[in-house]
C-alpha cells in the first residue's frame, strides 16, 4: 500500500475540510493516507511518503499563505520532482487565479500533477465529493 501525507493549511476551516474528503477518497481508493496540518509536517518527513495532497487557501493577493504554507513549500519543492502530486484549496475572490500559478510552479518542479482543486468558499456536498475524488486519483496514480 502506497503512502500518501495530505498537507493543508486552514483559516476557516474550508480547506480542513477539503483535506478531510481528500483523506477519505484515497483510503476508499486503496491508499494509506494521513492528514496533517502543516505545522506538524516538515519537508524532512516527506521521505516516507509516495506522493502527496497539499492544500492552502487563496490569501491577500491570489498567494499561498505566507507566515506557515509557503515557508513548507518552498522546502518540499525540491522533494516532488517526479512525484504524484495533487493541489487544493478554497478561495473567496479573484477567481482562482492562485491555484493556476500554483500548478504551473509544481510543474515547473517536475511533479506529476494528478490534478487540482479549486472551490469559492466553503466546501458544499458536490466539493467534498470532488475532493474525494482527488484523493482516490492520487491513490490510483500511485497503484
Amino acid at each position: 500500500m502506497k503512502k500518501i501525507a495530505v498537507v493543508y493549511w486552514s483559516g476557516g476551516g474550508n480547506t480542513e475540510a477539503m483535506a478531510k474528503a481528500a483523506v477519505d477518497g484515497a483510503n476508499k481508493a486503496g491508499g494509506e493516507a494521513t492528514l496533517f496540518r502543516v505545522d506538524a509536517f516538515s519537508a524532512q518527513d516527506m521521505k516516507d511518503y509516495d506522493g502527496f495532497l497539499f492544500g492552502c487557501p487563496a490569501m491577500g493577493a491570489e498567494v499561498l499563505e505566507e507566515a506557515e504554507f509557503e515557508p513548507f513549500f518552498l522546502e518540499a519543492e525540491p522533494k516532488i520532482s517526479g512525484v504524484p502530486v495533487g493541489l487544493f484549496g478554497s478561495y473567496g475572490w479573484g477567481g482562482g487565479e492562485w491555484m493556476r500559478q500554483w500548478e504551473t510552479r509544481v510543474k515547473n518542479d517536475g511533479a506529476n500533477l494528478i490534478g487540482s482543486l479549486a472551490i469559492e468558499n466553503a466546501p458544499d456536498e458536490k466539493g467534498l465529493a470532488d475532493c474525494a475524488a482527488l484523493g482516490e486519483s492520487l491513490a490510483k496514480a500511485l497503484a
